[in-house]
């Protein structure tokens, strides 16, 4: 496909000066456009070295307020990403509404350059194009514009514009023998630049080949397909009204006529404090041991806690983290998003916060909130809670290949305790700070959160990302059970 286009195509001063200002005139009014609408920009340049990448980059920051956008520049992986799964450092990087990105090399690294040189195998070359898909699929469910261009460069022009920089002292340091390697295996980047272009282009994030051997013509074009994109992109958001978010409708009784698999789960177990006192200090001993393991072994730990308002939640975070070495975790608890993490997608603020090698990261509440709560509560539409299983599983899986362990836990306890702990927390001065007027109005949507719960258990319960509910009416079982749960997935990692 790339051997078929013409890299020598070209534009006279003339027409280039006739024509090019009026474009910039253009692309500062659609950077204007895209604030104003709210659409995210995130634009890829990808090609082989020397082919125009920064210098076109450059050009665009000329002509962009330099308030509205960024520039991220992607090398190596450092020793901090390397100890992340490989795509946490794009998630990172992405813009918020009404913001833009660009991309110099991107994501795309890992099935070029890490490919070509042998870094990567075989199987980790499939996942990654695997990866990549998912990761611009969610990007462009939630609004996100991409921007893909390759620039196109004939090896002749490659060689020249090397020995040009060359010849320069000031230049010569960007020249290295890896870019002269690159040169003499000119077919095979072709070849493999061709496989990802066609692998990873679809309609909502297409590629765009700029015949690069002459500047001139390769930023005309590059202006004018970031002009058009974004006037569609912020064209197709004013002509299709958002869907409104609604409230969970009424629960349909039938609906519960089925066994669930929430009926199932029994809550009468329980354990006397004096059992317990007994078993947690073994726990917590075998947990302290194998919390070393797993920082030894470089293995990552998500563990993740939901559950009904006075669960106990926090209190069997509590009983956990105290046969933790706090230097090794972090508690992370999840509330309503910020006006900056709202504007990104959703899962940003979690991608985030995931542990490096060797650590635990705790979440009080997570992601899940976006099939719970905001499904419940109407703060986000069908659409989006629906697409947000196949998001989540999506993201679970990566932590798993990556080696993470990925723990979690729906803590359950029925309404007659909900409420006697309701009562006893708004009798109690020492713990009324625990008891909101939230918290009765989730509880007057019992029904609808039990739906929400059940579907969320059924629909996200993997082989890599099991769910555990924990009997919580006894408080002392709940910690117990959530101490061996940790334990036993643990010892299968780290042993």
């Amino acid at each position: 496909m790339l051997e078929l286009i013409d890299v020598n195509q070209r534009i006279s001063t003339e027409e280039y000066e006739k024509s090019f200002p009026a474009l910039e005139s253009e692309l500062a009014a659609c950077q204007r456009m895209a604030r104003q609408c709210g659409v995210p920009v995130a634009i890829v340049f990808e090609g082989l070295d020397a082919a125009g990448k920064g210098m076109m980059i450059n050009r665009l920051a000329q002509v962009l307020d330099p308030r509205g956008f960024r520039v991220c520049l992607t090398g190596d992986p450092t020793p901090e990403e390397q100890r992340r799964p490989w795509m946490w450092r794009f998630w990172k990087e992405l813009p918020g509404a009404g913001e833009i990105v660009m991309f110099d090399h991107s994501w795309y690294r890992r099935i070029l350059d890490d490919y070509a040189q042998k870094r990567i195998s075989e199987l980790e070359y499939q996942q990654a194009v695997h990866d990549i898909l998912e990761f611009e699929q969610q990007l462009a469910d939630s609004g996100m514009l991409i921007i893909k261009f390759w620039l196109h460069i004939s090896a002749r022009e490659q060689r020249r514009r090397l020995k040009e920089l060359e010849r320069s002292s000031a230049t010569r340091w960007k020249v290295t023998k890896a870019q002269w390697k690159q040169n003499e295996n000119y077919d095979k980047w072709i070849r493999l630049a061709e496989v990802a272009i066609q692998r990873t282009s679809s309609s909502h994030s297409p590629w765009t080949v700029v015949e690069a051997n002459q500047g001139r013509f390769a930023r005309i074009k590059v202006f004018r397909a970031i002009v058009s994109a974004i006037k569609q992109q912020c064209e197709r958001s004013q002509q299709v009204p958002p869907r409104p978010a609604t409230p969970m409708a009424e629960p349909d009784e039938s609906s519960f006529y089925r066994p669930t698999i929430l009926d199932r789960v029994d809550l009468t177990k329980s354990l006397s404090r004096e059992e317990y006192e007994q078993r947690l200090k073994a726990l917590h001993n075998k947990l302290y041991e194998l919390e070393h393991r797993c920082y030894l072994k470089k293995v990552p730990v998500v563990i993740v806690y939901e559950g009904w308002d006075a669960a106990g939640k926090g209190g069997t975070i509590k009983r956990l983290t105290r046969a933790l070495d706090p230097r090794g975790y972090e508690v992370v608890p999840i509330g309503p998003p910020t006006a900056e993490e709202k504007s990104h997608h959703y899962l940003w603020r979690f991608w985030r916060r995931i542990p490096k090698t060797g650590h635990i990261t705790i979440f009080d509440r997570s992601w899940y909130g976006r099939v719970l709560v905001e499904r419940v509560e109407g703060f986000c539409t069908q659409e989006e809670w629906e697409r947000a299983y196949r998001e989540i599983n999506e993201f679970e899986r990566q932590l798993a290949d990556f080696g993470t362990v990925i723990i979690k836990f729906w803590l359950h306890i029925d309404a007659d305790e909900q409420l006697r702990r309701f009562q006893n927390r708004q009798s109690d001065p020492q713990k009324q700070w625990k008891i909101t007027e939230e918290d009765w109005r989730n509880r007057a949507k019992w029904k609808h959160y039990e739906l929400a719960v059940i579907e969320m258990l059924e629909r996200t319960s993997t082989i890599y990302a099991p769910w555990t509910i924990l009997e919580a009416n006894c408080k002392l079982f709940a910690r117990i059970k959530s101490l061996q749960t940790v334990i036993e997935r643990l010892e299968s990692a780290a042993c």
